[in-house]
């Protein structure tokens, strides 16, 4: 939410120079508010966990934020019960001339394919062009970014020879204060758990991209372009604190080459949750965004 001063006082343009939402009062008063709508396009098989994970981050926030949740019709998940998916979730193709204020779209298991042999891949493409004329600004994460750069940009993703597991440093690269990375400290943590990459050479060569984070062993984490319409974040911000361990015995039980997750157990078999304040300040910075930059009348 933005604080409300008068707009001759110092602070105001210092305040706006940094990129922090400030509002004079003649704005105040004509102001109307409404809900916050963000849809989540839920591609990951745990569904219930990753809706969870989602809903905490955006639940912190003074804004009223109205959730509306997607599945793909072209491909049903077997690990949802389908009057789940009934109940709580809509097909595409019933929101598909609706209007949100922001937009979240999940990673998948789905790396080692080829885009367009994934089932869905023809129906996300059209949510993919959906996010550019009905959504103000669009989160993608892990595989979702990996897909939608792809399509937008011709941007590849490239297998790693082992699977990025763990808690990864990262840095901030943004070179002028970037309202996605306010108040984020110049190193902080984000959880990665992915068999493929993208450059961040290639996000680089791109002039409508830019990069707001990046790690030595993780490579490209955030990026987004110069609108902020579309956020790119390869690594996953929400992770409850178990999340990794579950992947990680998980794995072991299938027989998969695993290694424990770097960084994660502490030395006494504990668990360092040390992201968790990065995710909750990304997507508020995130959700003040769009807060600002949305139509009050979304059509």
């Amino acid at each position: 939410m933005p604080i409300v001063i008068d707009r001759n006082i110092p602070a105001y343009s210092v305040l706006q120079g940094e990129r922090i939402f400030v509002m004079d009062k003649e704005r105040a008063t004509s102001q109307d508010i409404r809900p916050i709508e963000i849809a989540i396009l839920n591609l990951m098989p745990t569904k219930k966990e990753t809706e969870t994970q989602f809903m905490r981050l955006l639940s912190n926030s003074p804004l009223q934020v109205n959730i509306t949740l997607i599945h793909t019709e072209s491909y049903r998940s077997k690990n949802t019960e389908a009057e789940y998916l009934e109940r709580f979730y809509q097909p595409f193709e019933r929101v598909k001339e609706r209007h949100f204020d922001g937009m979240i779209v999940t990673g998948a298991p789905v790396e080692d394919m080829e885009f367009k042999d994934v089932a869905y891949w023809d129906e996300l493409t059209k949510l993919f062009d959906f996010t550019r004329t009905n959504v103000t600004s669009t989160i993608f994460i892990c595989w979702g970014a990996m897909a939608a750069l792809n399509y937008f940009y011709g941007i590849p993703k490239y297998p790693l020879p082992r699977k990025l597991f763990g808690v990864f440093t990262h840095r901030r690269e943004d070179a002028e204060p970037d309202p996605l990375m306010r108040g984020i400290s110049d190193e902080f943590h984000v959880c990665h758990s992915r068999h493929s990459t993208v450059r961040a050479s290639d996000l680089r060569r791109e002039p409508q991209l830019k990069v707001l984070a990046s790690s030595h062993r993780a490579g490209a984490a955030i990026a987004s372009n110069l609108s902020h319409s579309e956020v790119y974040v390869l690594g996953h911000m929400e992770y409850d604190r178990n999340t990794l361990q579950k992947e990680y015995e998980r794995d072991l039980q299938k027989g998969l080459p695993i290694e424990k997750p770097f960084n994660y157990f502490n030395d006494a078999g504990g668990i360092k949750m040390n992201w968790s304040s990065t995710a909750n300040l990304f997507y508020n910075n995130w959700l003040n965004f769009v807060y600002q930059t949305t139509p009050y009348r979304l059509n």
